[in-house]
């Protein structure tokens, strides 16, 4: 693997259900993370952006699972480790930053001791030095009079300062790579800012490489570097930031982006939606998956299943259209 590559997902697939009844939520995804860089998921509600952040460290919970494909991680396949194996990746090497913190925290341990108990199963310190770490990180990510918070348990906080907990356990260790799911969903404008500056400031401070997982095209341009498009479990679109927001190429990337305003947009015209709804993915239309929403579909495309195509160094798509207009030069 490239020393500058991180993590490499190579056909991740993941399925919930039996083989009779139930659904491919992520399909065949590869992507490459590459280090001290900032790589976003985008896509709609029920895409697999999210499943397959909980399937890169093993957290996919019965009856998922995930059924073919590798994450490899410093030469080893994440998919073939047992659950002790991922145990000692998880927070030391790969922090997680959960899209609810409420439901991510203990209620029943202060979050001193939980920041700990992350320090503690990684690392030969005592519970004493693990606490003063702990109150270490929450003055570093925020935290007003850290020691004596340090003793509240998670109802204590109010959502905002919930999440800034999150993310000193992410990265009480100092880990490689910090995973990031819809981290900011449940806050107030002002507060998601706060936050999203926060995590990318101790992104940088410990050159750690960023999964973001959001559907917040604003967050994207702010604060990646390189942009995977998800649609109905699979990845229809990879590139560098600036391109895919200067030349994106698949029908549904740029659906998406011409439903993004911004504060200095005309308000006199209307966002354009996407049409249609995702389908079900119990029982997924042949060929694209999207060519039953895009406005530039031809009958080939409801038959041909589109493969990646590169198109640059920095710029991956997967369109039956893309492709051909290649062929043609």
């Amino acid at each position: 693997m490239s020393g500058d590559i991180a993590l490499e997902v190579r056909g991740l697939c993941t399925r919930f259900g039996t083989e009779m009844d139930g659904l491919v939520v992520v399909d065949g995804v590869s992507f490459t993370l590459r280090r001290a860089r900032t790589t976003a998921i985008v896509g709609e509600s029920g895409s697999g952006k999210s499943t397959v952040a909980l399937s890169l460290l093993g957290l996919i919970e019965p009856p998922g699972r995930v059924t073919g494909g590798q994450v490899i991680y410093r030469g080893r396949d994440l998919v073939q480790l047992d659950d002790r194996e991922l145990r000692s990746i998880r927070g030391a090497r790969i922090g997680i930053v959960f899209q609810d913190p409420l439901t991510s925290l203990n209620p029943a341990l202060s979050i001193g001791s939980q920041i700990a108990e992350t320090i503690l199963a990684h690392e030969s310190i005592s519970r004493a030095a693990a606490m003063a770490r702990a109150v270490q990180l929450l003055e570093h990510v925020g935290v007003a009079d850290a020691a004596r918070r340090a003793a509240d348990y998670p109802h204590h906080f109010s959502g905002g300062m919930r999440q800034r907990v999150l993310i000193a356990g992410a990265i009480a260790c100092r880990p490689e790579i910090i995973i990031a799911d819809e981290p900011t969903t449940a806050l107030d404008v002002t507060v998601q800012a706060k936050i999203l500056r926060l995590l990318h400031d101790l992104q940088e401070e410990i050159a750690a490489s960023l999964l973001l997982i959001t559907h917040d095209l604003g967050v994207v341009a702010a604060m990646a570097d390189d942009v995977i498009v998800m649609y109905a479990g699979r990845v229809v679109e990879y590139a560098d930031v600036d391109t895919l927001f200067h030349a994106p190429r698949h029908p549904y990337t740029r659906a998406l982006l011409a439903c993004l305003t911004g504060v200095d947009d005309d308000r006199s015209s209307p966002f354009t939606p996407i049409v249609g709804a995702p389908p079900d993915l119990r029982a997924p239309p042949p060929g694209c998956r999207f060519a039953p929403r895009c406005p530039a579909a031809e009958p080939e495309c409801t038959r041909w299943e589109p493969r990646a195509r590169r198109l640059s160094s920095t710029q991956f798509v997967a369109c039956r259209r893309v492709a051909e207009t290649m062929d043609r030069g």
